[in-house]
């Protein structure tokens, strides 16, 4: 159990948990309720916990204040994929001198996402 949790509050649920678990390899860890149409959906990514929450009220054009950085094998390889499955890559990636390969891109709801690798 983590102290913090991290949650994205989304319209698409659907969309939003295929993206993670397409893209990162996400694992479901929690849903609710357990039958019929889910509100909130636990997610596992590594050592990481990820909670997706299903809001058709959200204003998802309004400015983001989360950033998710996710540590990932290949950040070529993933960037492939973001735009198949509903997110935006927005930029290529770029190996930082302080020993990482990154990429910014977007999920299918806009929110900021890097992916880092080591190099």
């Amino acid at each position: 159990m983590s102290t913090i949790s991290p949650m994205i509050i989304t319209r698409d649920l659907e969309s939003l948990v295929r993206f993670y678990t397409e893209v990162f390899g996400a694992e479901e860890t929690e849903r609710y309720p357990a039958e019929g149409p889910a509100f909130f959906l636990g997610l596992r990514i590594g050592d990481s916990q990820l909670g997706i929450v299903a809001n058709t009220e959200i204003d998802t054009l309004a400015p983001q204040r989360l950033l998710l950085s996710i540590d990932v094998e290949n950040v070529d390889k993933l960037l492939e994929r973001v735009e198949t499955l509903g997110g935006k890559v927005l930029g290529p990636p770029n190996d930082m001198a302080w020993g990482q390969r990154v990429a910014h891109v977007q999920d299918p709801d806009g929110n900021p996402v890097n992916l880092t690798q080591a190099i």
